[in-house]
């Protein structure tokens, strides 16, 4: 029984990642012209009266005006701020991505909360459509996965009930592990190597044309952020950049009715909490006979 739990907390890992790659999906030569822009800049309304009050001859009791604050990326189109966060996001050593994504084989939703970095090491949650939730850590070459009783039953619905009975009884609320590098993690554990996700993203133009158009200062989670707006088709997705530091990717809202979610992009460059849970593990590797 434990491979059924290995392949629904797979499929749901990979599409998150399948997610992500399609997050960036601007590249050089796609559409987004100034007349494109949907937002005029507020900079530039704000250094034509400042320049007005500049050639006037103020008087001792003139008020000096406070300078507006700049418009964030002015002078710079979509598509040249999302070539900008794709180029910081990709060449991050580490992030954490949280939200809900589809679930296109089974429908539903799948809500994943998972840090990575660059050497393969990932720690995070995963849930499907609200039916309990699995852990996961993968450090060095193991892999660690705890599964919670309702995420269990709902993953066995149309097993025999004395299986479901006998794997709950075995795998709930206990930490199980694996050799990252054996036949039944290899994929799973290959998700938490940020080198490829990231390769993934700047590798996910697929020639449709998409039009990318500014949008307006606003906040992601407290931290300032540009709105871009991705047009393909009748679809329109929403992207958040950070305008402090690097412009790194913050959020991500899909337009689609099809596919719809939302992914938060957060922990850039923060070390990944991946440690080996204490206490009694499960060592799946040794256990045979357990596959279906």
């Amino acid at each position: 029984m434990r491979s059924r739990a290995r392949r629904t907390a797979l499929a749901a890992l990979l599409l998150a990642a399948g997610a992500t790659a399609c997050l960036t999906g601007c590249r050089s030569g796609q559409g987004d012209t100034s007349s494109g822009d949907t937002t005029r800049s507020a900079g530039s309304t704000a250094s034509a009266a400042s320049a007005q009050s500049a050639s006037a001859s103020p008087s001792a009791s003139t008020p000096t005006p406070t300078p507006t604050p700049k418009e964030p990326f002015t002078g710079l189109t979509g598509a040249q701020i999302s070539e900008r966060a794709l180029k910081a996001t990709t060449e991050a050593r580490s992030l954490r991505m949280s939200g809900t994504v589809p679930d296109e084989e089974n429908g539903g939703t799948i809500k994943i909360d998972i840090a990575l970095d660059r050497r393969g090491d990932c720690a995070g949650t995963m849930g499907m459509n609200g039916q309990g939730e699995a852990e996961l850590i993968k450090t060095g070459d193991t892999l660690y996965l705890k599964y919670d009783e309702r995420f269990l039953r709902a993953q066995s619905k149309g097993e025999p009930q004395a299986d479901t009975e006998a794997l709950v009884s075995l795998l709930a609320g206990r930490w199980t592990k694996m050799s990252a590098g054996g036949a039944d993690a290899k994929e799973m554990a290959g998700f938490c190597d940020l080198d490829k996700l990231l390769e993934d993203a700047g590798d996910s133009d697929d020639g449709t044309p998409t039009t990318v158009t500014r949008g307006k200062a606003t906040t992601v989670d407290g931290t300032p952020a540009f709105t871009l707006y991705e047009t393909d088709g009748s679809e329109r997705n929403t992207v958040y950049v950070a305008t402090e530091g690097k412009p790194y990717l913050l959020r991500f809202e899909s337009g689609s009715k099809q596919e719809p979610g939302a992914l938060s992009f957060t922990g850039y460059d923060e070390p990944v909490p991946a440690e080996s849970p204490s206490g009694e593990v499960l060592d799946l590797d040794g256990l045979d006979g357990m596959t279906t």
